[in-house]
Parts: C-alpha cells; structure tokens; sequence
C-alpha cells in the first residue's frame, strides 16, 4: 500500500539514499457522463504480443536474454485487432464502460494536490474507474522493487500469496483499491484480494488481480508488472502514466491462487466477453 504524500516521500528518501520523487504529472480529466451522482446503484484479465519484453525488468530496453514472456494464457499469436492479453478490443470495453453510474459516495484524487474528480462507477457486472497510474512496488523484495529503488516501497500487500508470501509487484499484475472507507467499501460490490481486473491503457489490454490497497481518498494505481506490460513506464520513483487509464474490476470474480497470472487472463478473458455483449 502506498501514500502520495509529498512530506512522505521526502522523509523517506532522507532515512533511505539520496533519490529525487517526481510523480507522474496530473492532467486534467474529461468526467463520466454521471447518470446516479449521489447513492450507490445496487448491481451486483491476450496472450503477450509477439516480441513484447517481459514484464519485471528493471527498464524499458530489451528483455533479458532467455527470459520467457510473462503472463501468457495460451501459445499462439493474439486474435487480429487485439493488443495485450486476451480476445476482447480496448476499444470495445472502453465503450462498454463509457457511462457512469457512480456508486461512489464521493470522488477521489489521484494525487495530494490534484482535485476529487474520480468517481467509482458500475454496471451489473463490474466496477471501473478511469485515472492515472502510479506504480506499486510493495511486497515481496526483488532487484527492482526495494528499498533502493522505490523511497515509498513497503515489505507487504494487503493480500498475500496462497503460500503466506508477500505479493511479488515485479512479475504479478495486480491493482491497488482504495481503502475501505464511508466514500466507498469495494468489499461490498464484491471486491477483494484476488478479484480479476482487466486494466485498458490506449490500445492495450492487460489482465491483473486486487492485489493492495491504498489511501482512502486517491485512486489509480497499479504493480509495477502491470505498467510494464502496458509499455507505461514501470520506474516506481518516475514512471507511470496520466489520466488515461480504465481500470474495470469484476464483481464476484476470483484468479486461484491470486498469484497465478494465467487463471486471471482466462476468467478475465471470459468475463470481458460478458461486459462488451450485455453493455
């Protein structure tokens, strides 16, 4: 889990080495088209592109020699006009998520100094926000996600492993949910630890777990394989992304075990078939 504060950052880095923390900027945002603004509305993850660099490399250069592809459900190339994981469109659950009917009590920020202009919306099936995404490195220490290079990095996920481990953030898809609180308590739209997400970034789909949560008033924010695997620069002290990313988590659903990256692209896969075909 992960605080945006700029005081944070600065006393961290003092106790840890000299770093520089420069957030990914915030840009303004075109809001939903907000149909129930106020009560919450009752409502109830492709294979890799061919040539894509794996994900928990330490930069955006080449992959590491020999290091197989992660995240890939199936051999084969992915369907035409598709791009990232699985067999359904960014652009189709982009419009399948256009509308917002917001179960959000209040909106969120996506940084200290950025105004609440998110809100958390549904439909029957899912819950999704649109934001930008800074990069989780928290849980299980690796050669990039460390005290070294990350001055916020913390040694735990809100969930763990099926094994009791930490959640690895340099080779597991995962997103970060806020914390429960009176604006919004995603344990009761059926969101938990292992709850399948699918996150649409331009023309890229990229299936993840819930893996951590966050501060209870920003939103958008995602593991530092998720950002890699959508070509976002994946650095947790200068990377991410802006406003333009979609994070759709599915209500009910469940990759066993959390950490397997292949159950979560094929009930992810399966479910986005489910979203575009009944909105």
């Amino acid at each position: 889990m992960r605080k945006k504060q700029t005081a944070l950052v600065v006393a961290k880095a003092a106790l840890l080495v000299p770093v520089c923390y420069t957030a990914a900027a915030h840009q303004a945002l075109s809001e939903p088209d907000v149909k129930l603004p106020t009560a919450a509305a009752g409502a109830t993850a492709e294979p890799v592109r061919a040539g894509a660099p794996p994900v928990g490399t330490a930069s955006a250069g080449a992959p590491r020699a020999g290091a197989p592809p992660v995240g890939t459900a199936s051999a084969g190339a992915p369907p035409v006009g598709t791009a990232g994981e699985g067999t359904v469109r960014a652009a189709d659950l982009l419009a399948a998520t256009r509308s917002c009917t917001q179960v959000s009590l209040g909106k969120y920020r996506t940084d200290d100094d950025a105004p609440e202009d998110i809100p958390v919306c549904a439909t029957r099936d899912a819950v999704f926000w649109k934001a930008d995404m800074d990069i989780d490195c928290d849980g299980r220490e690796g050669k990039t996600c460390n005290p070294r290079t990350d001055p916020l990095f913390q040694p735990t996920t809100a969930y763990q492993q099926s094994d009791g481990r930490q959640l690895d953030a340099e080779n597991l898809p995962y997103v970060v949910v806020p914390g429960a609180s009176h604006r919004w308590n995603h344990t009761e739209h059926g969101v938990t630890g292992g709850t399948v997400a699918a996150v649409v970034h331009r023309d890229k789909v990229q299936y993840a777990v819930v893996g951590d949560t966050g501060p209870t008033d920003l939103i958008g924010e995602a593991s530092y394989a998720t950002a890699r695997a959508l070509g976002i620069n994946p650095d947790p002290r200068k990377g991410g992304a802006g406003p333009d990313v979609t994070y759709i988590l599915f209500k009910g659903s469940k990759a066993q075990p959390i950490e397997s990256h292949r159950a979560a692209v094929a009930r992810g896969d399966e479910l986005a078939r489910q979203l575009v075909a009944r909105n």
